[in-house]
């Protein structure tokens, strides 16, 4: 019996514990949470127009995930709210392109910490892929495109040359590659975002004779139809395969300028309108088309068509009829 009233205080003394217990934990818990509602009160999203080391330290998490390129500025452009805006799309997210919280929490939680080197844009050469004494199309193609950005002079060979590694020092050099004369990744990625695919003309140093071809005649395939010189001329990738004599509409019903497609082909075609043949036909603007013209064969210069390209080498223009695509690009213009 006289046990019991030291067993009662031992269960007081464990139940004050408890209590005790719970409402310090409760205490932790509340300063915990004002803790972290402060934490995320001091979140300062970031958009377009801000500059600072935050930003810079965004960028270069960007790229690692290759939302943004390997070149970090401290200011917050397009280019960086495009790549926030890919990376919130790509969760289902509000695409804003603004970094709240949520963004910057998960950005970090999936990249590394950015290095030293790769906040102040500080490179290590990459394995080459094109060096000195190599040849072939590859060595072609980077000469074109230092060509375009006026790195590379003279002749494209395909050789690497002494002259092809002088212009690929250039290229680094302007950009803070490392300078190495070799052609690593970073240096065939840069140098790609900055040019176009070469023509077949620039890659063989085909150079185009008779008046100036219209820029959009260079590129890709198209008959470049010059009014000034009466001339069609057949181009694939800035080269011209053929050239014929042409004749166009009279002042009353002329032929269109402009950028076209052939849309419809007709071999055997007889005019609708004019009740007139039109072998070899190629429509390029409603009724208009290129096609073989008897009367142009007959008459010359002397008459005109009723808006048409008129051809009067019939050969010729079956050539023509024989490789041109629907699609294909007819590009009207005056020299």
């Amino acid at each position: 019996m006289p046990r019991r009233p030291a067993r009662r205080l031992a269960q007081r003394l464990v139940a004050l514990l408890l209590a005790l217990l719970v409402a310090l934990t409760g205490l932790a818990a509340v300063g915990t949470t004002s803790a972290t509602a402060a934490a995320r009160a001091d979140f300062a999203p970031m958009r377009i127009g801000d500059t600072g080391w935050r930003v810079r330290q965004l960028q270069s998490r960007l790229h690692q995930l290759d939302l943004h390129s390997e070149v970090v500025t401290s200011r917050f452009d397009r280019e960086t709210r495009a790549g926030v805006a890919t990376f919130q799309r790509r969760r289902g997210w509000d695409a804003d392109g603004v970094v709240d919280e949520r963004t910057w929490l998960k950005l970090t939680s999936i990249t590394t910490e950015p290095t030293t080197e790769a906040l102040h844009n500080v490179y290590t050469p990459g394995r080459p892929l094109l060096q000195r004494g190599d040849t072939g199309m590859w060595v072609r193609q980077v000469q074109a495109r230092l060509s375009q950005v006026r790195w590379f002079e003279g002749r494209v060979t395909g050789r690497y040359a002494r002259s092809t590694v002088t212009a690929v020092e250039g290229f680094q050099a302007k950009r803070r590659i490392p300078v190495t004369g070799q052609v690593d990744r970073r240096t065939l990625t840069r140098l790609k975002e900055m040019t176009r695919t070469p023509t077949r003309a620039e890659l063989f140093n085909i150079v185009a004779t008779g008046p100036a071809l219209d820029p959009r005649c260079t590129t890709g395939r198209a008959m470049c139809v010059d009014k000034t010189s009466r001339s069609l001329r057949w181009v694939v990738d800035g080269v011209v395969l053929k050239t014929v004599e042409v004749r166009f509409g009279s002042d009353e019903l002329p032929t269109r300028e402009g950028a076209f497609a052939v849309f419809r082909k007709s071999r055997d075609h007889v005019s609708s309108l004019y009740d007139t043949p039109m072998p070899f036909a190629m429509f390029f603007s409603g009724g208009q088309a290129v096609h073989y013209s008897p009367d142009f064969a007959a008459n010359g210069y002397d008459g005109a068509s009723h808006g048409c390209v008129n051809v009067r080498d019939r050969a010729a223009v079956a050539w023509l009829f024989d490789r041109v695509r629907i699609g294909d690009e007819v590009i009207v213009y005056r020299s």
